[in-house]
């Protein structure tokens, strides 16, 4: 996610440089751990994440949605890997530390869309450690 000093090509966004690590798939005590595993829809307009959460919210998969919808890392589906406490934004990472662990069929995220100075991001949490 957005950490203090990386951005992005072109559009100001930033990301986390992140090892790999196992998909850890199992469900996570809610604000544990010091690192998640990441995926996010960024879009600069409210408009547009409300577009998006309501695919989500039809059933769509949490990938195809950020690869549809997002402005940073659609490559990817959203991934951001693995992230610690303290290299995310305030509101980014308060409300992914709180996110139960879910998976991109059925995927658990933030509803309503989290603002930061950067957009507006809808997340979910892969994995915790």
């Amino acid at each position: 996610m957005l950490p203090k000093g990386k951005t992005n090509s072109g559009k100001g966004k930033g990301r986390a440089a992140s090892g790999s690590g196992s998909s850890d798939k199992t469900q996570g005590p809610k604000g544990g751990g010091n690192a998640v595993k990441v995926r996010h829809l960024l879009c600069d307009k409210q408009g547009k994440i409300m577009e998006a959460m309501e695919k989500l919210k039809s059933g769509m998969r949490f990938s195809e949605v950020a690869a549809q919808y997002s402005e940073d890392k659609a490559r990817q589906g959203g991934d951001l890997g693995w992230m610690t406490r303290r290299s995310m934004v305030g509101p980014f990472q308060e409300a992914a530390f709180v996110l139960p662990v879910s998976g991109m069929d059925k995927p658990v995220f933030t509803d309503p869309p989290v603002k930061t100075e950067f957009g507006y991001y809808i997340i979910m949490i892969e994995g915790r450690k």
